[in-house]
């Protein structure tokens, strides 16, 4: 008889959000493969109480000890053992911890960093949905991941779907394995085809409200916006090895065909499937394997058609930005990350327009040198000056 598969330990960073509650869910499909070590989440202390009662992890972690002290204190009540942590160090020790062998990387924002990094530094199995650690800090990330022997997956759709597409080692540069191409693809999202004139008068609840995915409020005005797809162009170089100019975004309006590479022979592989995070969410717990997701397979009668066309990068010119900090390297995107999360934050508090997002981060970008950004300090350092810089451009508007 063959011994029964040891359960992997979990850490679930940014459990609460949409990335997080899909993790869980997959893995309550396959209780005998994993274990819940550990959950961590910003301030929403009723939904990790929820969680932490329904997969009993060892550990739980959020930002403010009063938010700490009330959830250990109904845990208590409720008969479990939990230790609940609160503050950035605690979590990033939860995320090196050695009882986890994998760890799903979700916090929104650059706040996601630093753990992600702990994680990765800790030689774990990452699964990487926070894309802002990438595009902060590329170079380093990258080198981590390889001197402390990490596994790094992509958990972003179209990341995974072209980590599916390409040999399985592609390190190196993508014109030694044949490929010549990547092609990221993108939803348009709610104002495909607007005007940048009809753009001004877009309010918080319609930037919110996706065709296709269901996600948080940040990201939901980043796809918007198109900056999201900015961010995933920054992404895909890093991860991928691929220069700017490599990378194509192909709008794609049924979400179904996630992303593509194109090779040298004429052949463009492409990943599809139906648009639920739950596929490449399962693909990284699992992989090489795969295991059963909870997520239809997709129907191409229903489908019927695919259409693509190119960005508008007039009306949205988020994108043509985040390509332009890539090219510049060093700083330039973690300054393009640091503006862009405040003048989000901006926008969903009816302090800013939807179309003033692309200035505001275009004139941060502009105005603050770009530095080499070889060590976290540095990094860290632009991130602070382009906060600052743009919540004083706030105050001039």
């Amino acid at each position: 008889m063959s011994e029964p598969r040891r359960q992997q330990g979990v850490t679930v960073l940014g459990s609460t959000g949409s990335i997080g509650t899909s993790t869980l869910d997959v893995i309550a499909r396959h209780s005998e493969r994993y274990r819940i070590h550990a959950l961590t989440a910003h301030r929403s202390r009723e939904t990790l109480l929820a969680q932490c009662l329904r997969h009993h992890p060892s550990l739980a972690v959020l930002d403010e000890e009063h938010d700490a002290a009330w959830l250990r204190d109904r845990l208590l009540q409720a008969g479990l053992h939990t230790e609940v942590r609160a503050g950035r160090e605690a979590l990033n020790d939860v995320a090196s911890d050695v009882e986890a062998d994998v760890v799903m990387a979700a916090i929104v924002g650059a706040a996601g960093l630093l753990p992600t990094l702990a994680a990765v530094c800790a030689g774990k199995r990452v699964l990487l949905a926070n894309k802002e650690a990438l595009v902060m800090s590329g170079a380093l990330f990258m080198d981590a991941v390889l001197r402390h022997g990490a596994t790094l997956l992509p958990i972003d759709s179209e990341h995974n779907a072209i980590y599916q597409c390409l040999p399985s080692e592609h390190r190196g540069g993508l014109s030694r394995h044949g490929v010549t191409q990547l092609l990221l693809t993108a939803s348009g999202g709610p104002f495909r085809g607007w005007s940048r004139e009809r753009l001004a008068t877009v309010t918080p609840e319609q930037a919110c409200a996706h065709p296709n995915w269901s996600m948080g409020r940040k990201i939901s005005v980043d796809s918007a916006t198109l900056m999201n797809k900015g961010l995933e162009l920054i992404e895909a170089c890093w991860l991928f090895d691929a220069r700017p100019e490599q990378v194509q975004v192909v709008v794609h309006p049924q979400s179904v065909i996630h992303s593509m590479a194109a090779y040298s022979d004429g052949s463009v592989l492409a990943q599809l499937g139906n648009p639920d995070m739950r596929t490449p969410i399962a693909y990284g717990l699992a992989w090489p394997e795969r295991i059963e997701a909870g997520v239809e397979s997709l129907d191409l009668f229903q489908i019927a058609r695919l259409d693509f066309e190119a960005p508008d990068e007039t009306a949205f010119p988020c994108l043509r930005l985040a390509r332009q900090a890539m090219q510049a390297g060093g700083t330039a995107p973690a300054v393009l990350n640091g503006a862009n999360e405040v003048a989000v934050d901006a926008f969903l508090k009816g302090r800013l327009s939807f179309t003033a997002i692309g200035e505001l981060v275009e004139d941060i970008l502009g105005a603050l040198p770009v530095e080499e950004g070889g060590d976290l300090e540095t990094i860290l350092g632009a991130d602070a000056r382009a906060r600052q810089a743009a919540h004083e451009w706030l105050k001039r508007v």
